[in-house]
């Protein structure tokens, strides 16, 4: 049982390995748009099954692209997948440049739950056309569609389809289409169903339709340099399904334009110019020892603030000048602290604002303060409280009686030890 189990498991495998190498062949013409879609249901069965049934059903895919041997597309190939849940898309329009040249595409699958990858290659052989380049070339903007929108078969086909009713040519093929945001707009606010916007270009073999000629006219040149809508008469016939900014629609003739310039490539192609092949740098270069840069880097800004060092310090302590800044620097701070010292200790004497206040009565109402107490906190006038140690002095009474006297009270004062009798005499020639 077991050996039947191993069996079918290497056959599972075997036949998986066998689908991620499988080549697919496509064939492209030159100057034609190339559209390849990635379906995830394709790579859905390459990986293998789960237990429940229908757990691969949903699970979220991406894809990876590359040129073989290479980490990126060719330049004229662009890929877009807007979600792990939808189809990626391999889109552009390949130049006579590539005919004949086999263009192999390394396409990797993950699935984003397991982690597990597949791959296969797209071999695109590019074929030569009679028809390329089409002479007459017109670029239309479709503000109600993205590209991925657009890529779509019925819809380019649709829209082909209105193209070809409008300009009514014999061949009329679609040469490329390019996001708004390739061009430089803005990725849309997410509300009322906004699109990015795509321009759409296509080829003709005839002249221009008297519609699609109508955007020249100086009427209505003048209403899109005022941003308003130009007046066309086929936008009827578009605007069912597409809404075409007639403003930005782009009208080239290829044929008059290589006589002019018959030196620049052909213009409206779209494609990113081929500069040539990678060449990576060759293994057999040296490496380079960056230690010697190291210490270069460190020594000489070392060497330099050392010797700048050096001379400041003997400069400050072995100099003459140098030691007597250091001598007259200690002085100063020594006589700094010495005053500050001093001031905190010293004894300031009462200010006249503090002397007592003579009331009507004749009564000599002293400070409430001791002598001790700071200065710098004491009211300048002082409340009639009678205190101890005061010294009384005869007073006049107001009633005119010179040979009656009332005693007032004078606090005796003293100034570093001495009393203050003067301010006493003056109390008394009152």
């Amino acid at each position: 049982m077991d050996t039947v189990v191993v069996v079918v498991w290497l056959s599972m495998v075997v036949t998986i390995l066998s689908r991620s190498h499988a080549d697919r062949n496509v064939y492209p013409s030159a100057g034609v748009l190339f559209v390849h879609v990635l379906e995830r249901e394709h790579f859905k069965g390459e990986f293998p099954p789960y237990p429940k049934p229908g757990d691969s059903s949903n699970d979220p895919i991406t894809f990876n692209t590359n040129l073989m041997g290479y980490p990126d597309r060719p330049g004229w190939l662009r890929y877009i997948q807007r979600t792990s849940h939808s189809d990626g898309v391999l889109y552009g329009s390949p130049t006579a440049e590539h005919v004949g040249k086999a263009t192999i595409i390394e396409i990797t699958a993950y699935n984003r739950r397991t982690f597990e990858t597949a791959r296969h290659n797209l071999v695109i052989n590019i074929m030569s056309t009679e028809e390329y380049p089409l002479p007459y070339q017109a670029e239309f903007f479709i503000k109600n569609m993205n590209v991925e929108e657009m890529l779509a078969s019925e819809v380019l086909g649709d829209f082909l389809g209105a193209v070809k009713n409008v300009w009514q040519p014999e061949r009329l093929n679609a040469i490329n289409i390019t996001s708004a945001l390739d061009r430089g707009g803005r990725v849309p606010l997410p509300i009322n169903n906004l699109k990015e916007g795509v321009y759409v270009m296509v080829g003709a073999d005839v002249q221009f339709s008297s519609c699609l000629r109508e955007v020249e006219n100086p009427h209505n040149q003048l209403r899109c340099s005022q941003e308003m809508e130009p007046v066309i008469s086929c936008d009827k016939k578009f605007r069912a399904q597409f809404d075409i900014d007639w403003c930005k629609i782009n009208l080239v003739d290829i044929t008059k334009v290589v006589m002019i310039h018959s030196n620049r490539p052909d213009p409206g192609t779209g494609v990113l110019p081929d500069i040539g092949e990678y060449n990576p740098p060759s293994e057999s270069l040296k490496s380079r020892d960056f230690f010697a840069d190291f210490l270069i880097t460190l020594a000489v800004p070392s060497a330099v603030a050392m010797v700048l060092f050096t001379i400041l310090g003997y400069s400050m302590c072995c100099r003459r000048e140098g030691v007597i800044q250091l001598v007259h620097h200690s002085s100063i701070q020594k006589s700094t602290k010495e005053l500050r010292s001093m001031s905190k200790n010293r004894e300031i004497s009462w200010p006249l604002s503090t002397l007592p206040v003579f009331s009507q009565s004749g009564e000599v109402v002293p400070p409430i303060h001791p002598d001790n107490y700071e200065t710098t906190s004491m009211p300048l006038m002082q409340t009639q409280i009678n205190l101890q140690n005061q010294i009384q002095i005869p007073q006049q009474q107001p009633s005119g009686d010179r040979d009656n006297y009332c005693m007032s009270t004078f606090r005796r004062l003293e100034v570093n030890g001495i009393p203050e009798e003067r301010k006493v005499a003056e109390a008394l020639n009152l």
